[in-house]
């Protein structure tokens, strides 16, 4: 089917007006509140995570350079979803149906990296309709999902030439891999990733050994993962709108996402490859991660600019919001009247969002795991509200507390999850450590002042390791000369019930002959202290994972003949082995 193009136009300084009044219209009916000022706070949390983390964004590095994006604006219209082809979009029944559909592999993409990120960073609660409405201003979801059946676009995906024609300067850091300019960086793929950020944060989220821009399920994995990056937990307000400034650090720019985002929640559905509404502009790149960018020029209030993109054709320019008129407030411009709308009429309030008033354990109060496990169940606790019924995306706090070492998946000792359409909420996956006794698992509500639900855990020490056989590893007799050391090394396994045995205690003792009662020798072989005196019997020795244990240097002494070295475990196992010694020749 060839991409079809929205009936809803909006373009450029000629709809600067539409565009307030579709976003004023969008916050009446329980948009997030606008940010009136861009946050730099972002990049600051970035800086703070751990090593295992990805790096941080550089605020050197803008993710796509300050590129353009795509301006047009959600219809107002909720959308239903649909029964029939006959809401595609150039058809009847189509328009804010239309709009609401996103193509099949570019939505599975988005669906997956929230999956993933739900196990990896789940303190995250990263919104597969975020990762949406970040695709759509960006490329317009892959170009109305123009990919393959992998997720990968037949051409790249390019923001305009980064030569600070208009946009940032970024000199190439790529060679032209990804974007094909050996002198100056583009923003590349689906989601715009100039290539340096790309070496940073670019994921393999579809499981082929490769790390793609221009690959749906690739970027969308990626910019998932900048968004939660520094802990960020994006069901949060602040956090949510600090995120998308850290993508993008334009106050337009994320006006637009927020839009497209309240759009998505309120309903999509599926089209096929290659059936998604184009945008307006119908044009190559967008902002993407990376830019810090603008979108609509060179700097924090800057004039818009056009670019080329690489077919030669002139590129949507973004265009800042109308100036207000005199006694409004400069931060809500007032939208015209539109649709039929008297001017002036009050926006309808937004219903009441039900409160949780009692939050109560679902399942087992009391938790075990042995160290160095997972416990087989974790905390979920259910809230409803003053007549019972479960409340939805109410905010769980679970919090470790107590000397112990487990952690939350992630290696966190907190985590914020949202409650189902149930009401309940489960924490995240608990791991036990390493160190035994009991801790205390706390779920709050955030923002409430409820009774909490407590949970004791307790963590038991692992099992003594047990070894029923030890033997040795090799028949090479054993032999020394007088005052010499025994050339070859004497290795020898254990095992319990014919399985390997590791980490087991093994005890070493030179014994004497008596078969009935062996002590330890006082003559013949020996071994060497941490101190290099001799010593005949050593303690605390442990095979390995395998099950092994390779002795320290054995050295013999003055006295030629035949001795015993025996090996023996807490479980009864042993192994004696012949020690052959002669007389040294003399010089």
């Amino acid at each position: 089917m060839a991409p079809l193009i929205s009936r809803r136009l909006r373009k450029g300084a000629a709809t600067t007006a539409v565009a307030a009044a579709a976003m004023a219209a969008l916050t009446a009916s329980q948009a997030p509140g606008f940010a009136s000022s861009p946050d730099h706070g972002d990049r600051d949390r970035d800086r703070e995570q751990s090593a295992s983390e990805s790096p941080a964004a550089d605020d050197n590095t803008p993710i796509d350079g300050g590129s353009s994006y795509h301006t047009d604006l959600p219809p107002l219209k909720t959308p239903d979803k649909p029964d029939a082809s006959a809401d595609l979009p150039g058809i009847p029944g189509g328009g804010a149906k239309a709009e609401a559909g996103i193509p099949a592999t570019v939505l599975d993409a988005y669906k997956r990296a929230e999956s993933t990120l739900k196990d990896t960073r789940p303190g995250c609660n990263l919104p597969w309709q975020l990762l949406a409405a970040i695709g759509k201003v960006e490329s317009g979801q892959a170009r109305g999902g123009n990919v393959d059946a992998e997720g990968t676009t037949p051409r790249p995906i390019l923001g305009p030439v980064l030569n600070g024609n208009g946009f940032a300067m970024i000199k190439d850091t790529d060679r032209g891999a990804f974007d094909g300019d050996a002198t100056h960086d583009r923003a590349v793929g689906p989601m715009q990733f100039i290539p340096s950020t790309w070496a940073n944060w670019g994921r393999d989220g579809n499981g082929d050994g490769d790390r793609d821009p221009n690959n749906i399920y690739d970027a969308a994995l990626a910019a998932g993962h900048y968004l939660c990056a520094g802990g960020r937990d994006l069901s949060t307000e602040g956090q949510l709108h600090q995120a998308i400034l850290g993508y993008n650090h334009s106050q337009e720019y994320l006006n637009t996402v927020l839009s497209w985002f309240e759009y998505y929640k309120r309903g999509t559905h599926e089209v096929p490859d290659g059936a998604g509404v184009l945008p307006s502009d119908n044009r190559s790149g967008g902002s993407g991660p990376g830019t810090g960018g603008k979108g609509s020029g060179k700097g924090h209030g800057g004039k818009g600019q056009g670019g080329k993109d690489h077919g030669g054709k002139e590129q949507g320019r973004p265009h800042p919001l109308p100036k207000p008129e005199p006694g409004t407030d400069s931060g809500s411009p007032k939208p015209p009247s539109q649709g039929g709308e008297t001017p002036g009429t009050p926006a309808p309030k937004p219903p009441t969002k039900p409160a949780p008033s009692t939050l109560a354990s679902v399942g087992a109060k009391e938790l075990s795991a042995t160290a160095g496990t997972e416990f087989a169940e974790t905390p979920r606790v259910r809230a409803v509200d003053a007549k019972g019924k479960p409340v939805a995306k109410a905010k769980i706090r679970y919090e470790i507390s107590g000397e112990t070492g487990a952690r939350f998946v992630g290696l966190v000792t907190s985590a914020v999850v949202l409650t189902g359409s149930d009401g309940t909420a489960t924490a995240p996956k608990l791991t036990a450590g390493e160190r035994p006794g009991s801790f205390t698992v706390r779920a709050t509500v955030e923002g409430k002042k409820l009774t909490p639900v407590e949970f004791k855990a307790t963590v038991k020490a692992r099992p003594a390791p047990r070894a029923d056989v030890l033997a040795r590893i090799g028949d090479k007799a054993l032999e020394a000369e007088t005052g010499g050391a025994f050339a070859d090394p004497l290795t020898v396994k254990a095992t319990y019930k014919g399985e390997v045995a590791a980490g087991v205690p093994v005890t070493a003792t030179m014994v004497t002959a008596d078969p009935e009662k062996p002590v330890e020798n006082d003559e013949g072989p020996y071994f060497l202290d941490e101190k290099g005196k001799p010593v005949r019997t050593l303690a605390g020795l442990k095979t390995n994972a395998l099950g092994q244990l390779t002795l320290p240097k054995i050295v013999a002494d003055d006295h030629a003949g035949s001795y015993l070295l025996r090996l023996t475990t807490a479980d009864g196992a042993v192994l004696t082995v012949e020690l052959k010694v002669t007389q040294a020749t003399a010089p």
